[in-house]
């Protein structure tokens, strides 16, 4: 293959130039398309999608050009991998305004070494697959039914019963049974090994970290998707404010590649150790599993369990002790992990708050300082602190029945969890069942718990929502500081209300709380190694299912830790085969079929066959749907082919998705005026027609002021499109407009925010030039037969809103609303622009020291 031929990095295609790989690329419906949109444009969960640019990120990649061959090359071979400014890797987007320093003496890439593909020939079997890719299985086909198999989680014994049917004997394959099959598994490219030498009882099964590190930085999927070159970023020019993001951003990379040697390439590692029990119900069996990562591959790619950038580093004995103690017991397997046993020490330790446990398996690692490397983890020090802490405060505060029920009795949201049995007596909470509590439990807690409280409480949980932005500047670790300094003015209240207790409901008067005392080494963490929410474990524990339980379910329930050792290699020999052939495939294809594939693409029908597709794709099992995406390309469709107005269209910085189908096709005003108990209606919409005439259809549409229309006004339409849906299954941001129904005696409304004023974007004006309303109708107008009218087909909304002050609760720091009334004492409510709605808001009733028992989730 020639240096100048070009290939695309996701089918591995061979193009003439790098132009004509753009245009392979870019075709709209190429699988590559999607892919390269898929890796690169990944989207954290809650961070926002930048709608300004299309394209405004770049990375910092890996060398295009790199030889199969293993070895090392001359030293005259190398790339730069400077900063140029233009450069800026996943996740740390340049504002407007922000300088970047990269290190002044850069690592440097060589071009020759041990690359995947390389890996991949020098196998003892690539002999067989120059004449046949899939060798040990006998062609595509039949490797794909293997590859099926071997993923499904069968027992042998299914497998064979399986391959004994008649129809699949008729199939030339290459096994005939589990065990042939597994056998052929074994033949496949060689991983990461893993041993045990010990012969003792406790049996260690690891890896050797190195090929770990190795076998993460060759991956292919990740080529795109590494930072190597330590930053420094600051807000302006005058480099005054310090902005932090990725672990390249903070100061322990930046001090760490000023100590090794000029060119050499630092590689962070990242360890996640976690336990978890084999078996449900029965049985005591725990794995305790050490996985292994790099801190610099993208955080919006590492975050992601699909990409499988975690591997499994060491199986940890869980060793069961007979020492009397149970504290003890801890103690020795502590000493175990690090290996180390000294029973003397422990008891001298433990004056000093120490765990008896005195070299630890870090203490000859170069450049390890654990106040450093050791990093706050937003799962465990954040989330399970706050529910076996802050929430615990508060239900001893305002009373474990009455907290149950005010939960319950909230008004269900959409996308969130609800709590019909309260919060008091929940067990196994998760890391997103504690995030729902946090958004309800100040607002609740408010009347019934002392301001004191409230206010330690309410602090503690801004300090922990601050610290979890993806950018945080110096400015941001002046009002975590803050925050953290107003918990400790408060917290005494906490105690004075014997709020804080312990098993048995007995009082505790200190707060001896080892994750309470970690808060003061969170923002140097921040500083040294960059914001904490790149080192969720999110990610691990959701590998728990896949490699421990579920190749615990496929075992014969003995020897568990070798068998999963056994089906983890087994799994990992499918991936990297099933990546290694498709690339080497695809290379194949293109060039038999020749090298000219660029202007006129063949493949914009169907770029990739189905055929093609990997068996196991790194692509998300739950892909957010992109209807700002959806909303462009109905803008570029024939006139005829879709609906107009469009379902789905985009105002800003929100994108707008309504059902296709309305819930009711026509209607009348009078009757969805009744329907929907609007009396002022049809004027609110007379109103609206006429603001429309007088300022133009770019109108932003405000709410106040009295009626002009009268009650009987003429409109140019006497029906409507309604939209609502009682049984939607959408994310958090759908919104319901229900009229009064069972259970929903009153209606299901929801409320948001809606701008009422141009000039003020969303969300940097904050309420500024926005307002709260509730929805009570979305529609669209239909006009009468044989009557002209000046109207632009857009979504209309009947909004009723809220009076609030722009001074928030000096305790809560929340906003108190009321009803907007009329002087009459009508509710105020307009019409508008659907287009106009900004967010989501949700609402908690004030109920009070008590709540009325009257309540319901469907009528508060």
């Amino acid at each position: 293959m020639s240096h100048h031929d070009s290939s695309c990095p996701s089918c591995g295609k061979i193009f003439k130039d790098h132009t004509s790989v753009a245009c392979h690329m870019s075709q709209p419906r190429s699988g590559c398309n999607m892919l390269l949109e898929d890796m690169i444009n990944s989207i954290l969960p809650g961070e926002d999608h930048n709608m300004d640019s299309a394209d405004d990120e770049d990375f910092v990649g890996l060398p295009r050009d790199v030889s199969h061959d293993p070895g090392l090359g001359g030293e005259e071979d190398f790339y730069y991998f400077g900063g140029g400014g233009e450069d800026i890797p996943d996740g740390n987007k340049v504002h407007t305004g922000e300088v970047i320093d990269y290190f002044p003496e850069p690592p440097l890439a060589y071009e020759d070494g041990y690359t995947f593909l390389g890996l991949f020939d020098a196998d003892e079997n690539s002999v067989y697959q120059k004449t046949n890719l899939y060798y040990p299985f006998s062609s595509r086909r039949d490797w794909q039914l293997a590859a099926w198999l071997l993923h499904s989680g069968l027992s042998m014994g299914k497998i064979d019963s399986f391959l004994s049917l008649e129809m699949i004997k008729d199939l030339p394959l290459s096994f005939r049974s589990a065990r042939e099959l597994r056998g052929r598994a074994e033949m496949l490219p060689s991983v990461i090994h893993t041993s045990h030498p010990t012969k003792s009882p406790v049996i260690l099964y690891w890896r050797d970290p190195i090929e770990c590190i190795t076998s993460i930085f060759n991956h292919p999927l990740f080529h795109h998707h590494m930072d190597l070159t330590p930053r420094k970023i600051y807000s302006t020019a005058e480099r005054l404010c310090r902005v932090y993001t990725g672990w390249m951003s903070g100061n322990d990379a930046w001090d760490m590649q000023s100590t090794i040697p000029k060119g050499a390439t630092l590689l962070g590692t990242i360890l996640s150790s976690d336990k978890t029990n084999i078996t449900a119900l029965t049985g005591d069996h725990i794995a305790h599993l050490l996985r292994i990562s790099l801190s610099n591959i993208h955080m919006n790619v590492c975050s992601k369990s699909s990409t499988n950038s975690f591997i499994l580093a060491a199986l940890l004995p869980v060793p069961k002790f007979i020492h009397k103690k149970k504290r003890m017991k801890g103690v020795l397997e502590d000493c175990l992990i690090h290996q180390c046993l000294n029973i003397a020490y422990f008891h001298e330790a433990r004056k000093f708050r120490l765990n008896g446990i005195d070299k630890l398996f870090w203490w000859d690692y170069a450049l390890a300082d654990p106040s450093q490397f050791l990093t706050p983890e937003s799962l465990h020090h954040l989330h399970k602190e706050f529910f076996d802490h802050d929430a615990q405060w508060l239900i001893c505060a305002v009373g474990d029945s009455e907290i149950d029920f005010q939960f319950s009795v909230l008004q269900p949201i959409t996308g969130y969890q609800h709590f019909y049995g309260g919060i008091s007596k929940l067990k196994q909470v998760t890391g997103r069942c504690e995030r729902e509590i946090q958004h309800y439990i100040i607002a609740i807690s408010v009347d019934a718990a002392p301001p004191c409280v409230i206010a330690a409480v309410r602090a503690l949980m801004q300090f922990w929502y601050l610290i979890q932005s993806p950018r945080i500047d110096e400015e941001d670790l002046g009002h975590i500081s803050g925050a953290l300094t107003e918990f400790h003015t408060n917290k005494d209240a906490i105690l004075a209300a014997v709020a804080r207790r312990g098993k048995g409901n007995r009082h505790i008067d200190n707060f001896d709380i080892p994750k309470l005392e970690l808060m003061q080494s969170i923002i140097p963490s921040i500083c040294n190694s960059g914001i904490i929410r790149q080192w969720s474990a999110d990610i691990t524990e959701h590998t728990h299912i896949m490699e421990i339980k579920d190749p615990a379910r496929s075992s014969n329930n003995k020897n568990y830790d070798t068998q999963i050792c056994q089906h983890l290699d087994r799994a990992e020999k499918c991936r990297r085969f099933e990546l290694a052939t498709s690339l080497l495939d695809h290379g194949q294809r293109g060039e038999e079929e020749g090298l000219d594939l660029d202007a006129e693409d063949s493949d914009i029908e169907a770029d990739v066959d189905t055929e093609d597709v990997p068996i196991d794709p790194t692509q998300h099992p739950r892909q957010t749907t992109n209807y700002f995406v959806i909303a462009k390309a109905l803008q570029h469709q024939e006139v005829g082919s879709v609906p107009v107005p469009p379902r789905s269209f985009v105002d800003k910085r929100t994108a707008f998705h309504l059902g296709y189908d309305p819930s009711i096709r026509s209607i009348t005003i009078d009757e969805v005026t009744i329907k929907f108990g609007l009396p002022d209606l049809q004027p609110a919409i007379a109103d609206f027609l006429q603001r429309e005439a007088t300022y133009g259809h770019q109108h932003v549409h405000s709410i106040s002021g009295p009626r002009r229309a009268g009650s009987n006004a003429v409109l140019p339409f006497d029906k409507e499109m309604d939209f609502h849906d009682t049984h939607t299954i959408k994310p958090a941001q759908t919104l319901n407009c229900v009229p009064p129904n069972n259970p929903w005696i009153l209606g299901r409304y929801d409320t948001v925010i809606v701008e009422t004023s141009a000039g003020y974007p969303w969300p940097s004006s904050r309420l500024l030039g926005h307002t709260i309303t509730q929805i009570r109708l979305i529609m669209r107008p239909i006009g009468k037969s044989g009557v002209q009218w000046s109207w632009k087909d857009r979504f209309l909304m009947y909004v009723q809103c809220f009076d609030f002050s722009n001074d928030r609760d000096p305790t809560t720091r929340l906003y108190a609303l009321k009803r907007a009334k009329h002087s009459n004492g009508n509710r105020m409510g307009d019409i508008i622009l659907v287009s106009q709605l900004r967010a989501p808001v949700q609402l908690v009733p004030h109920f009070g020291a008590t709540a009325d028992k009257h309540l319901s989730a469907y009528n508060s």
